[in-house]
Order: structure tokens, then C-alpha cells, then sequence
């Protein structure tokens, strides 16, 4: 087995290990482990964009590489660094002038039980992803992340809460909400073309 056969059997958590030790190499792995799955985020978070998507991807591998050291291993390395990348998306929204998230939240404040989502059937889940899909760019700001991280970047409630530092309890209120108001636009789309 190659070495770099061996790192892809490793954990992310391991990998980053071996870079914090001095393997710079290894921090290769990490990127082809999430290249993919963080253009696809901010292909969505930035659908009008590609160019500036495309720099905060690589601008969010250098931070992480530079700082990687302060990576603590007992964490997920993946709700580091999607907060990373989401960091790099909110600046560019804001260099934009567009609409952000705000810092005044009655969902923090007034946090809701976490409603997590429960379904039988991933066919409803792949409706839910496509209804999402044809209005996200309509949506609020604070609806799209957590939609985005839990139907198409598949997170859990507890990474999506520490990637947008947000109690987990309003994850949930928010992928509600997201998912509400996701069907109101939908159904009036539907209705326009018909």
C-alpha cells in the first residue's frame, strides 16, 4: 500500500495529525477530500459568482493549512473547516453589498426544542431537496446555510450549529422555517408557470 493509499484510509482527524506533526504532504488528503463538497457549497451559497467562489475555496485551504496547528483533533475536522469556508462566503457577500446574516436573531434569543428532521422516506427528502434547489437563491440568508449544510452537504444538526455558531436547538427551528418557507415560494413558482 502507497502512502498515499494509506492517509485515504485515515479519518480526516488523523490526517490533520500527521500535518500538525510536520507531514505537509498529507494535508494534500484533506483537500481531495473536500474540494468537491466545498465548491459545491459555495456554488450554492454564491450560485451568481464562480470566480470569487472559486478564490474563497482555495483562500479557505490556505487558512486551514496556516492554521492548522490550532486545530484541536478531538473535534470534527469537517465543521472546521466548512466554518472556515463559510467565513471566506459571508465576507464576500459582504464586499457585495448583499443581504447578510444578521447579528440580531430572535431565533438565538428566543431558542425553540431542536425539531429534528424525521423522515421515513428518502424520497421526500430528495423532494425536499429539489424544492429547496428551485427557490435557495429567494431565501434568507439564515434559512439557505443550515438548508444547505443538512440536505445537501448532509451535516448534522451539531456540526451546522458549530459551523454558523449557533445553538443547535435553533438549527432546527431554522431548517423548519428554511423548509416553510421554501415550500410558499415554491408553490407560488408553480402557480406562475401553470
Amino acid at each position: 500500500m502507497n502512502q498515499l493509499d494509506e492517509k485515504n484510509q485515515k479519518t480526516d482527524e488523523e490526517i490533520a495529525r500527521l500535518v500538525q506533526s510536520g507531514d505537509i504532504g498529507a494535508f494534500g488528503a484533506l483537500m481531495n477530500r473536500y474540494q468537491i463538497k466545498l465548491l459545491r457549497y459555495g456554488h450554492k451559497f454564491l450560485s451568481s459568482d464562480k470566480g470569487a467562489m472559486e478564490d474563497a475555496v482555495q483562500e479557505t485551504f490556505l487558512k486551514a493549512y496556516q492554521n492548522i496547528r490550532d486545530f484541536d483533533v478531538s473535534r470534527k475536522f469537517s465543521s472546521w473547516i466548512y466554518r472556515i469556508a463559510h467565513n471566506e462566503f459571508i465576507n464576500i457577500l459582504k464586499r457585495k453589498h448583499q443581504e447578510t446574516s444578521s447579528f440580531f436573531s430572535t431565533d438565538i434569543l428566543f431558542p425553540h426544542p431542536a425539531a429534528k428532521e424525521k423522515t421515513d422516506q428518502p424520497a421526500e427528502d430528495n423532494l425536499t431537496r429539489a424544492m429547496i434547489d428551485k427557490c435557495f437563491d429567494q431565501l434568507p440568508i439564515k434559512y439557505r446555510e443550515p438548508l444547505l449544510l443538512y440536505y445537501f452537504e448532509q451535516l448534522s444538526y451539531e456540526e451546522i450549529a458549530d459551523v454558523l455558531r449557533i445553538p443547535v436547538s435553533t438549527v432546527g427551528v431554522r431548517l423548519k422555517r428554511g423548509k416553510e418557507a421554501s415550500r410558499i415560494i415554491y408553490d407560488k413558482l408553480k402557480y406562475n408557470h401553470e
